[in-house]
């Protein structure tokens, strides 16, 4: 049963454009965000991360979280009542290692089947076991094959009904964040010796990949975090650090998957027998996953600290991120810029051509207060409108997914940022769909009508 809505009825909005017939309309969520049962399961590097003093800005964990695998046929029902084709969901590899962890998502996959809404498992969004992070975690080559075997053993029992994979989530971030800057899971500051971490990542992507396609999977893809970069001015020194932040952030994770090589000369910096590795992480697609909130504002490096986006930016970067001026902001404080989307995807158009698989929004949305939340409905109703002018531009896209179902466990953020279509008393654990549910809900009636016409 569907929880009361927040209101009646949503301001009137005009209809969004028709997108092209079988385009996936979808929402998105991740394991360790939702989830909770944390006593189910073996232990992550965002458990142990979320249990040192200070590391999460309101000093919560994500032991409970949204409790989703309690009540995940409450949540499988807001699924089905928001008429989306698919959903996207983590399955974390640390429950999987666990006495019948992967009898949830047994259930889980059923249900959706039940109710007509299409499984899409991402099978890595950031929970690495603790056991192996101890061992090394993404810096030592093993994970990646270890993380095949995960892959493998997913698949070997889901794979009869689930038909959409995702490899992995955001390795940019969980290697920028995570790994380099500490300010995510498992908090190290390695700076650029965080370099191994992206490349065993990228790796373990292309083994799961292998391992996908040996138990008959023909419906693969990546969700890679990717946005325009902006210099900050025409003068050369911020041109040369935008330059370079679109190699760190954006062609770094793209180019080896779609081109077979790192750009340039990053791949001497990578451990191992880089040459081989990349005609595994070269495995071929059938879709590329792009996860978009902004573009950023990269100008030549200030020297100082910076406050960008909830993270302190450390001073010896060698670009500064700043504000993007004259736009709305988030809850969040990040910036509103749909056109920004519409420049990405048919950039990438321009840059890669046809090494550029079908696209697939994987995750767009933003963080907003508030049941009757008109303000996402602008920026969800802006982005889709910028998607479809990027279809008008020749674009193959074949699907967008909005982040999120849920308000959730919002990573250092703790429960502070509230992302979901759903709001979720985090102490009550009631769920109330937002006017944004329901506006989504009617566009996508609206969609599937002039389909049918």
């Amino acid at each position: 049963m569907i929880p009361a809505m927040a209101t009646d009825a949503v301001h009137p909005a005009p209809p969004l454009p028709g997108f092209p017939d079988g385009f996936l309309w979808g929402v998105s969520t991740s394991a360790h965000q939702i989830e909770g049962a944390a006593d189910e399961r073996e232990s992550s590097v965002w458990d142990v991360f979320s249990a040192a003093p200070g590391r999460i800005k309101d000093g919560s964990t994500a032991a409970v979280a949204c409790d989703h695998v309690h009540r995940h046929r409450e949540d499988v029902a807001l699924l089905a009542g928001l008429g989306v084709d698919a959903y996207r969901f983590s399955v974390s590899w640390p429950r999987v290692r666990s006495a019948g962890g992967l009898d949830f998502y047994d259930r889980l996959v059923d249900e959706l089947c039940a109710v007509g809404v299409r499984p899409v498992p991402t099978l890595f969004h950031w929970d690495l076991p603790t056991a192996l992070h101890d061992k090394g975690g993404w810096l030592e080559r093993d994970t990646a094959a270890r993380f095949a075997d995960h892959v493998a053993t997913v698949a070997d029992r889901l794979g009869d009904r689930v038909h959409k994979w995702i490899t992995l989530n955001e390795p940019a971030e969980h290697t920028l964040f995570g790994h380099a800057l500490g300010a995510h899971a498992p908090g190290e500051r390695l700076m650029f010796d965080a370099l191994p971490a992206a490349h065993h990542q990228l790796l373990a992507h292309g083994l799961a990949v292998r391992a996908l396609r040996a138990a008959g999977a023909a419906d693969i893809g990546i969700a890679n975090s990717h946005g325009p970069t902006w210099p900050a001015s025409p003068a050369q020194p911020d041109l040369d650090a935008a330059a370079f932040h679109d190699l760190l952030l954006n062609r770094l994770f793209a180019e080896p998957v779609l081109l077979g090589a790192y750009p340039d000369g990053m791949g001497d910096l990578m451990p191992g027998d880089v040459a081989a590795d990349l005609t595994v992480i070269a495995e071929p697609l059938d879709w590329y996953g792009v996860n978009y909130y902004a573009p950023t504002k990269v100008g030549a490096p200030r020297g100082t600290e910076i406050e960008f986006g909830g993270l302190t930016l450390p001073a010896d970067l060698p670009f500064s991120v700043q504000d993007i001026e004259d736009v709305p902001v988030t809850d969040f404080g990040w910036p509103v810029v749909p056109e920004g989307l519409t420049e990405l995807l048919t950039g990438f158009r321009d840059r890669y051509g046809d090494r550029l698989p079908p696209i697939v929004i994987t995750e767009n949305g933003c963080s907003y207060e508030g049941l009757d939340d008109q303000d996402r409905i602008a920026y969800l109703d802006g982005h889709i409108r910028a998607l479809h002018r990027a279809v008008e531009a020749g674009v193959d896209v074949r699907g967008y997914f909005v982040w999120s179902l849920l308000d959730n466990f919002e990573w250092a953020e703790g429960y502070a940022r509230r992302f979901g279509l759903v709001h979720v008393d985090h102490d009550t654990q009631t769920r109330t769909p937002k006017s944004s549910y329901r506006w989504f809900r009617d566009q996508l009636r609206a969609q599937g009508s002039r389909a049918r016409g």
